[in-house]
């Protein structure tokens, strides 16, 4: 179903900012946070938060720093920038809208079926 995934791709940006806005966090961890917290609706691929979290460090939104885990492993974490911050923001508000008319639209519309 690739129109699925054509949806998500524009709200992934969105979710990875979302959970940086809380923690630090590395890019395992914030695709398990986001399968995890949509009930497994949301799967998103490892290699789609790396995406997002390498296009984030270039437009300065966030960084990276590394930490040791165990004796020899380690971990790259990222952490949202202050600009990332008002990035979150603004994008958050936006999406909101944006879900607010498209439903608005929808409903009116009597294009929603109930399950």
């Amino acid at each position: 179903m690739a129109y699925i995934s054509n949806l998500i791709s524009g709200t992934i940006d969105l979710l990875v900012l979302s959970i940086l806005n809380k923690k630090d966090s590395y890019a395992y961890e914030i695709s398990k946070t986001i399968l995890n917290n949509s009930d497994g609706l949301l799967d998103i691929s490892i290699n789609s938060v790396y995406t997002v979290l390498y296009k984030l460090e270039k437009e300065n939104l966030a960084s990276e720093y590394t930490t040791l885990v165990g004796r020899k492993r380690t971990r790259v974490y990222y952490h949202l920038e202050p600009a990332g911050k008002e990035y979150f923001n603004l994008l958050s508000k936006d999406y909101f809208k944006i879900s607010e008319g498209v439903k608005k639209l929808l409903d009116s519309l009597g294009s929603i079926e109930n399950e």
